[in-house]
């Protein structure tokens, strides 16, 4: 008698095996045609030749032939491991989402290459990525201990550690990038920071990168401070500086949005309305401004125009159920 339990299988596995023939002949079809054809002729005539294997990884790469760049990219590696081959291939290794496999090969650079800094920058990126956020902060210190005017490892340090909760420590980070390299973008999330804890130091901060910015095109700054006034229940203080952010970007949506709760905030229903119509003519997609809308249709009693606006709300993004929950509620 057949096992069919067994002739089953026995198929399976050569349907498998003709899969993977037929995946291997179709990559070599494609390298044997144009633009791969010149270098996969020139691999078979010099097959110890580091750099053909490269040049044709970057040019799969470039076409979007990420899997197929990868045995290349592995390949020039083993023959000829220098930096740029490194860099190149941990790129290619998280394109094609294995970052584990680019863990490995970061760490393996870092001990080949320990005077670039750029390894284990990189690392930390990818190990922050997998979760492994304590082994990020290691390599961090580890930058800095070589290089303590790093400031692009104090950044992200501080970055890192704002994100984990260690509040304290992410405004020393920051501020030491801040103090080896004063700009903008290190300095806006440092005031974010402050903001964010209700530090006081926020407002003379804020007025510093204020009073640097000769060009009057830093929005950042007046943002933060009119949030950190609005938290303090400021408002006068915050509308004055989201009128700032207004007038130096109308276009810049949150400033709006924000304007508008300082007024719901102070119950200036009407006046909050106002600023959140206005706000969807900056940005008709954006579903807060359309929320806010309608709570304040609810908060005058006008429970027909805040259904219609909660909903349109919630169109606009799904995962927004409290739009979807108010307008349930009020349609009862």
């Amino acid at each position: 008698m057949i096992n069919t339990r067994n002739s089953f299988i026995f198929g399976l596995c050569l349907i498998l095996l003709a899969a993977c023939g037929g995946a291997d002949q179709s990559a070599s079809g494609l390298l044997n045609k144009a633009p791969y054809k010149g270098l996969t002729d020139s691999i078979a005539r010099f097959p110890q030749d580091a750099d053909l294997y490269k040049k044709r990884a970057v040019l799969l790469s470039l076409n979007n032939k990420h899997e197929l760049a990868t045995a290349d990219y592995q390949q020039a590696w083993k023959m000829a491991p220098d930096e740029n081959t490194g860099q190149e291939f941990v790129a290619n290794l998280l394109l094609v989402n294995q970052p584990l496999e680019a863990v490995a090969l970061l760490k393996e650079c870092t001990v080949k290459f320990p005077e670039n800094p750029e390894f284990r920058r990189r690392l930390s990126e990818v190990l922050i990525q997998t979760g492994n956020n304590s082994a990020a902060l290691k390599e961090y210190d580890e930058i800095i201990g070589i290089d303590s005017a790093n400031f692009e490892a104090w950044y992200e340090k501080g970055v890192l550690l704002a994100r984990t909760g260690d509040t304290t420590a992410a405004i020393t980070s920051l501020q030491r990038a801040y103090e080896l390299q004063p700009i903008y973008f290190i300095g806006n999330t440092l005031a974010d920071i402050y903001a964010a804890s209700m530090d006081p130091r926020t407002v003379p901060f804020c007025d510093t990168l204020i009073a640097r910015d000769s060009l009057k095109i830093q929005v950042e700054p007046h943002f933060i401070k009119g949030r950190y006034y609005a938290d303090s229940k400021l408002y006068q203080e915050a509308l004055q500086e989201f009128e700032a952010c207004i007038r130096l970007d109308w276009k810049f949506t949150d400033a709006h949005l924000e304007k508008g709760l300082v007024y719901f905030e102070m119950k200036d229903y009407k006046k909050a309305l106002e600023t959140f119509t206005f706000t969807t003519t900056v940005s008709n997609s954006n579903a807060d401004a359309w929320y806010w809308m309608g709570r304040c249709y609810e908060a005058m009693g006008d429970k027909e125009n805040a259904i219609a606006n909660y909903r349109k709300a919630y169109a606009l993004d799904k995962g927004f159920i409290e739009a979807r929950e108010r307008a349930k509620q009020l349609n009862k």
